[in-house]
């Protein structure tokens, strides 16, 4: 009863992520930019269907899996420069940007949880601090990674305007090292406050 309750609960995950997808996709600011900013998300969702029977992960790690998506497609949608809350909260706050950015590269630190299932399920890794360090060394890397993948687009673009929307540094010549410092931070603080909670669920699930 219980497993066909969280099935039930990961495909209302997976409805909830299609039904944001397909909303994405409508008009966009751009399709180009659009298809940089999704294709990630895109691929790692595929992957995770594809391997749903052969490798279950906790609800947990679905949940954080489909705020990440969701968030990148709302990124993808009107450009992480130009999503109108955060738009809203610039200028209500006279900021000097939209912080969508900020916010999206902050909460990928929840992918730490993701990675510490992996790590306890398929390495002798089970708890103490190299568990910590592997995890959030995986998070930050994987960051790393995005801003490079970023790099390479903008210089394989030569300042076209997609390139720019993708890169987002709205002309912060830190943007990169605030973005990898974000999820670095998001990744800390996530495995301190839902460490126990994932322990509790990973206990319920079989390698």
């Amino acid at each position: 009863m219980g497993r066909d309750k969280s099935r039930l609960i990961h495909l209302l995950f997976l409805l909830l992520v299609t039904a944001v997808f397909i909303w994405s996709v409508i008009k966009p600011e751009g399709y180009l930019i659009w298809t940089m900013e999704v294709l990630p998300a895109v691929v790692f969702l595929i992957y995770v269907m594809a391997t749903y029977n052969k490798f279950r992960l906790t609800t947990l790690s679905y949940f954080v899996i489909a705020v990440l998506s969701i968030t990148m497609f709302i990124g993808a949608h009107y450009t992480y420069t130009k999503v109108p809350l955060f738009n809203w909260i610039k200028d209500h706050y006279d900021l000097n940007r939209n912080h969508y950015d900020r916010f999206g590269h902050f909460i990928k630190g929840l992918l730490a949880i993701v990675i510490r299932e992996i790590v306890i399920r398929k390495t002798p890794l089970t708890k103490g601090p190299w568990l910590f360090a592997v995890t959030v060394s995986f998070a930050l890397a994987i960051g790393a990674l995005y801003e490079i993948i970023e790099w390479i687009a903008a210089i394989i673009s030569k300042g076209r305007k997609a390139s720019k929307d993708f890169l987002g540094t709205q002309g912060d010549i830190w943007d990169a090292q605030w973005d990898m410092a974000l999820t670095l931070i998001g990744s800390i603080l996530v495995l301190l406050t839902l460490s126990k909670l994932h322990d509790k669920l990973l206990r319920k699930v079989k390698n």
